[in-house]
C-alpha cells in the first residue's frame, strides 16, 4: 500500500506523543525528523527506528528533502509562521501544531504563500476522533433538534499544588516557560482556549456557513498572571444564525474537558472532548438517555495522521472535520478578540 512520508520539525513532548501515532498505520510513515538538539535526535532515531540520513540538525534540510511529503511543525507558536511559509515555499504539505500562528495577521501572511497544490492543516487532533464524528452525525440527523447553544471548557490548574499537610500552595511561575511567556504565544487563551473556539465554530457552522462578520461577543473576562498572560478567561460567542457558545480556558482552575451541546429536543454531553481518554458521549432526549462509548485503545493522533494521509493520497478527505486555512483564520480572529 502506498504511504505518505512524514517529517517532524521540533522534538518536544508533543512531537513524541504525535510520533507514537504512526504505530500500526498502513498509509503513513514517519520518515524524517529535525531538531537543534542532538540528544533529542539520537533518542528519536532509536525509539522510532529512523534512518540516519533522514535525521537533520536543521529544519530547512528536512523541508528540502524530496522524499518527505508532509511536514508536521511541532515548534513553539512564535516560530510557526516562519516555518509554515518555508514549507509552502518548498511545496511541502504542512500540519502545524495548534494554534496555527500567534494572531490572525500572521495567518494572512501565510495565505500569501499558500497555493492549492499544497495542503495546510492545523493540528486539532480531537476533531479526528470517532467520538466527534458521532457527535456531528447525531446533530446532522436531527437527534437533538435545532441547535441552540453549547458550553465548552478547557482548564487545568497548574498554578497551585497541595503540600504534605494538604494546604494549597502557589507554584512559582517560570517566566522562561513557553506557556507563561507572551512573546512565545503563552497564556490560557492560545494554549487551551483555541480548543473550545475551534469546536464552537465547527458546531455553529453546521447550521450555516460563517465568517467573522457573522459573530458578536459578550461576557468577556480575562484575569492576567504576573507575566502578563491570561490565567483565567471566559467568553460568549454569539453567531448570527441564532447559535451561541459559552467558552472558558484556565491555568488556575480544573475546569475539565466537558462540552454540552443543547438543541431544541435534546442535549449531547461529551465527557472528554479534547484528549478522549474517557471517550464517551451521552445523548439526553427527554427521559431517554443513550450512551456511546469509544474506548478504542488507539493513540488519538493516529486518527489525524491517517485522515490527512488519506487526503494526500486520494485527493479527497475521509474525515469531514479537517480544518482548512480559512477556518483557521476565522478561529484566530476570535482568539484575537478574546486576548485583548
Amino acid at each position: 500500500m502506498q504511504k505518505v512520508n512524514w517529517g517532524i520539525i521540533g522534538l518536544g513532548s508533543i512531537a513524541k506523543q504525535f510520533a507514537d501515532g504512526f504505530i500500526g498505520l498502513n498509509n503513513a510513515e514517519l520518515l524524517g525528523i529535525a531538531s537543534k538538539d542532538l540528544n533529542k535526535i539520537d533518542t528519536f532515531k532509536v525509539n522510532f527506528n529512523l534512518e540516519k540520513n533522514y535525521c537533520f540538525n536543521d529544519y530547512e534540510s528536512l523541508i528540502k528533502e524530496k522524499n518527505i511529503d508532509l511536514v508536521y511543525i511541532a515548534l513553539p507558536t512564535f516560530l510557526h509562521k516562519e516555518w509554515i511559509i518555508n514549507c509552502l515555499i518548498h511545496n511541502k504539505n504542512v500540519l502545524v501544531e495548534k494554534p496555527a500562528t500567534m494572531n490572525s495577521k500572521e495567518i494572512l501572511e501565510v495565505k500569501k504563500y499558500f497555493e492549492k497544490k499544497c495542503y495546510f492543516f492545523e493540528a486539532f487532533m480531537y476533531l479526528y476522533h470517532p467520538q466527534i464524528n458521532k457527535v456531528i452525525d447525531l446533530i446532522n440527523q436531527g437527534e437533538i433538534g435545532e441547535l441552540i447553544s453549547m458550553k465548552s471548557c478547557f482548564g487545568i490548574n497548574i498554578l497551585t499544588k497541595k503540600n504534605w499537610f494538604g494546604f494549597i500552595k502557589k507554584k512559582k511561575i517560570n517566566k522562561k516557560n513557553r506557556i507563561f511567556n507572551k512573546e512565545m504565544g503563552g497564556g490560557a487563551i492560545l494554549d487551551l482556549g483555541c480548543y473550545p473556539v475551534s469546536f464552537s465554530t465547527k458546531i455553529a457552522s453546521l447550521k450555516s456557513p460563517l465568517n467573522i462578520e457573522d459573530v458578536t461577543f459578550s461576557n468577556k473576562k480575562n484575569i492576567f498572571g504576573s507575566t502578563g498572560v491570561e490565567i483565567d478567561s471566559n467568553l460568549n460567542i454569539n453567531f448570527n444564525n441564532g447559535f451561541y457558545s459559552e467558552i472558558c480556558a484556565s491555568f488556575s482552575k480544573d475546569l475539565g474537558k466537558t462540552t454540552e451541546i443543547i438543541g431544541s429536543s435534546g442535549v449531547i454531553i461529551i465527557q472528554d472532548t479534547w484528549t478522549a481518554n474517557e471517550a464517551k458521549i451521552i445523548l439526553n432526549k427527554g427521559e431517554k438517555k443513550f450512551i456511546f462509548d469509544f474506548n478504542l485503545n488507539k493513540n488519538i493522533y493516529s486518527y489525524q495522521i491517517e485522515a490527512l494521509s488519506e487526503l494526500i493520497l486520494n485527493q479527497k478527505p475521509s474525515n469531514n472535520q479537517i480544518l482548512d486555512i480559512n477556518q483557521s483564520l476565522f478561529n484566530m480572529q476570535i482568539l484575537d478578540y478574546w486576548k485583548v
